[in-house]
């Protein structure tokens, strides 16, 4: 018998409990690794609140920590939440008095979702930044934040991706710096 090249004696000695132990333990480091993020069927739905931060500071609720807004004159405020087969699996938050994006994964679900964001000012529109996710690790909650600098003013759009390449599309939020 050979295991990773190597032949493997199965009577006898130390070296078959070895090797088998090994290849055990490569085969699970194997298994943990590769399996790759599913993309969600269907899409999530998403529900997105915008808020005028002229009269803030204001708050969005939510089940994790809630969206807290601070004044910004002029600016609209944007929070996508997104729910997948009757889970709360993410929320995308634009802030405006800082121009902050902020990314939840609110699901340990082997999938991620991906945001993109440009923006639009004086009738020109940016380059596309991103794609964007939450890091995915074991918490309950991942999360990353962005900062850009936008001009007060501009028209901001934030796109949402089942997939890295954008195949997946699966909305657009407006908010305004």
């Amino acid at each position: 018998m050979t295991l990773f090249g190597r032949k493997a004696v199965l009577t006898g000695g130390r070296r078959a409990p070895v090797l088998l132990a090994g290849a055990v333990l490569a085969a699970g480091a194997l298994l943990a690794t590769a399996a790759p993020s599913q993309a969600y069927s269907p899409n999530p739905k998403l529900t997105d609140h915008t808020r005028d931060t002229d009269g803030c500071p204001c708050s969005l609720g939510d089940p994790f920590d809630g969206t807290y807004f601070k004044h910004d004159a002029g600016g609209k405020a944007l929070k996508v939440e997104l729910r997948s087969g009757g889970w709360f699996v993410g929320k995308v938050e634009f802030h405006p008095s800082a121009e902050k994006l902020w990314i939840y994964d609110t699901k340990n679900d082997s999938d991620t979702f991906y945001v993109r964001l440009s923006y639009r000012y004086k009738g020109v529109t940016s380059k596309l930044h991103g794609p964007y996710k939450a890091p995915g690790t074991s918490k309950t909650v991942d999360s990353t934040v962005k900062n850009f600098s936008i001009p007060d003013g501009a028209d901001v759009f934030v796109y949402l991706y089942d997939s890295r390449d954008r195949s997946d599309y699966i909305g657009v939020g407006h908010a305004v710096a």
